[in-house]
């Protein structure tokens, strides 16, 4: 199928008022199977977090992503997925697309597909209110401080380039930002704003530190592998039309990130 027909479908369905359905490799196999398979990072508090007591998925694009597949006429199905995992689930067919905030990085794009972007957000610290060596935000790239990230996100690539006098600490999953920080083994971690979220709704230990001025401004989207553009389109129009009817403002304004979307 050429673009301009995919096009065609596009103004169609804008002009029906129905959602754009042509056919195409990913989108032929979610019809046939009637299910639409979503990878999520089930540790992204306000995106995609699964409740430790009642094992419940919420978030924001938990709700986005069950949108999608009621607009697809297909149920969902959430595949447990990483930042560090992301490309080879997406690239291995493990899930037809990837539904968890993913930031726009360079290195991915080399792997992956990107809608548009639905929501952007710069780097933010996070420390403990007891903490004597970070104050504030010029404290953090300091010898001897002990600044943690986590593994696979776009905050590790960023500050292995930022920093200067400060060790970078990289952790890896069984190991948490939080433990770490709360055993001393770090200083202050770097997250982005929606887990940020986490920290300052349940915990009282926590204290956010933003930057003074844009630090590192990264778009958020959703992603797929490369080699289906009426898949990709099909996704940027569901973007287009959850920004334009209020979706994306709701589900943002139920977790407390309606700062953050791109509209």
């Amino acid at each position: 199928m050429t673009m301009s027909w995919i096009l065609r479908g596009l103004i169609l369905a804008a002009v029906c008022g129905l959602p754009a359905a042509w056919a195409g490799e990913v989108l032929d196999r979610i019809q046939s199977h009637r299910v639409l398979r979503v990878c999520i990072w089930p540790d992204y508090y306000g995106i995609t977090y699964r409740h430790p007591q009642t094992q419940q998925l919420v978030g924001m694009d938990i709700e986005l992503s069950t949108a999608l597949a009621r607009e697809l006429q297909v149920r969902v199905e959430h595949v447990d997925s990483s930042f560090v995992t992301l490309i080879a689930d997406l690239t291995s067919d493990r899930c037809d697309v990837a539904m968890f905030a993913v930031g726009v990085l360079p290195q991915r794009q080399e792997k992956l597909r990107f809608t548009q972007p639905y929501m952007r957000s710069d780097i933010y610290a996070v420390t403990t209110k007891s903490n004597r060596v970070v104050r504030q935000w010029s404290d953090i790239d300091a010898p001897g401080v002990q600044v943690a990230v986590q593994a696979g996100t776009f905050m590790e690539p960023v500050m292995a380039q930022r920093l200067r006098h400060a060790q970078l600490v990289r952790v890896q999953p069984p190991a948490t930002r939080e433990r770490e920080l709360m055993a001393g083994r770090v200083d202050v971690f770097m997250t982005d704003f929606p887990y940020s979220r986490r920290l300052l709704d349940n915990a009282d230990w926590a204290r956010l530190i933003a930057p003074p001025a844009p630090f590192h401004v990264l778009p958020y989207a959703y992603a797929i592998r490369p080699g289906d553009d009426e898949w990709l389109a099909r996704l940027d129009a569901f973007v287009a039309s959850i920004k334009r009817d209020g979706r994306l403002e709701q589900a943002a304004r139920n977790h407390g990130l309606q700062s953050i979307i791109v509209r």
